[in-house]
Parts: C-alpha cells; sequence; structure tokens
C-alpha cells in the first residue's frame, strides 16, 4: 500500500494527490500535521533518500526557527527537528511498502511517479 505523507494546505501535496487519483493509483493519505510522524520513520527516510534532501530548508517553518536550531546541523540534529516540526519535512513523501521494489519518493514529481508508481 502507498502512504502519502503530507499536509493537506500544501499546494505539492494537492499537485501529488490529484496525479495519484487521475492514475488510478490506490493511497492513504497522511497527515503529518494530525497524525504525527515518529523520528524512527523520518530516520529510514534519511537512509533512503538522505536527510538534507528531507529538510525543507526553503519554507517558513525553517526560517521561523532560532538560529542555534539552524547552526551547525548534521542528520541527528535535522531529525530530531523535523520530528518537532513535521513542516520541516519536504512534501509530499510518498512510501511505496515494505515489500521489494519499496521506494521514498520525496516531492512531486511526474516523471518518477509514472516510473515507480504505474
Amino acid at each position: 500500500m502507498i502512504t502519502l505523507y503530507g499536509i493537506k494546505n500544501c499546494d505539492t501535496v494537492r499537485k501529488a494527490c490529484r496525479w495519484l487519483d487521475a492514475n488510478g493509483v490506490e493511497y492513504h493519505f497522511h497527515d503529518v500535521r494530525k497524525d504525527g510522524l515518529t523520528a524512527a520513520r523520518i530516520k529510514s527516510w534519511a537512509d533512503e533518500v538522505t536527510w538534507e534532501k528531507l529538510l525543507n530548508r526553503r519554507g517558513l517553518t525553517w526560517r521561523k526557527l532560532s538560529d542555534d536550531d539552524r547552526a551547525d546541523i548534521n542528520e541527528r540534529k535535522a531529525i530530531k527537528l523535523m520530528a518537532a516540526e513535521p513542516t520541516l519535512i519536504k512534501r509530499p513523501v510518498i512510501e511505496t511498502g515494505l515489500e521489494a521494489g519499496h521506494a521514498v519518493l520525496v516531492g512531486f514529481d511526474e516523471a518518477r511517479y509514472r516510473a515507480e508508481l504505474l
């Protein structure tokens, strides 16, 4: 089962949902604000795609962090921050399951979605 992690009011998440719906891809939506995320889940994604790719340094949440929080960022610190503030994670994150062919996709990339999900 495919799980899409994001927040409902994110334009990129809505775009991904529309694409999945239009292409008949079944998925479960996991709202990271309401449903939360564990540091272990974020760490497993970071192991697949790197924490640098997961961390959204362009968003308002990043800009609102203290200088101390943004300074000397490393994997451990980034995962801790993303677990505390899930909106620091680039969206959406799609997890295709735990079976063979498991993939973690970050952001909306139609070509990659087509290759991985269809």
